[in-house]
């Protein structure tokens, strides 16, 4: 199994918005190295879903439902898209500044390319940032 981070303002699409459809289609990428992220994404991986925005955190835990396809949203391009479904909230959120604070998570593509909406997360930074949150999985 791999592990993910997937941002979302949540204002254009919300963790609430996510629990109350169950399952959506992660579209509108638009970025190479996060397109390439998300066809290497595989039905069962473990996703991190973060607000980005004014409150920067983690606030869920959602699963990839349906590995990478053609984005049905791209009016030209080589894009693509995953259906990503809702695995449970956080106990509380990890917010960024906590995330930069800790020696496990400093090396964390979060950290170091904070502007890449769909990135990769080691096994151990998954674990830490759900030890951090207070959650089981």
């Amino acid at each position: 199994m791999n592990y993910w981070l997937a941002k979302s303002e949540p204002e254009t699409y919300s963790w609430a918005q996510l629990i109350k459809d169950g399952k959506t289609a992660w579209t509108g990428v638009r970025n190479f190295q996060a397109r390439n992220n998300l066809r290497a994404m595989k039905a069962g991986d473990l996703v991190l879903f973060y607000h980005s925005g004014e409150t920067k955190e983690v606030v869920g835990l959602a699963k990839v439902a349906k590995a990478a396809y053609f984005d049905p949203t791209a009016k030209e391009g080589d894009w693509s898209c995953v259906d990503l479904s809702a695995v449970k909230p956080l106990a509380k959120p990890v917010n960024l500044t906590v995330v930069k604070a800790d020696k496990f998570l400093k090396d964390m593509v979060l950290v170091k390319n904070s502007r890449l909406s769909v990135q990769p997360v080691t096994n151990a930074q998954f674990e830490r940032v759900v030890e951090l949150a207070g959650t089981k999985v």
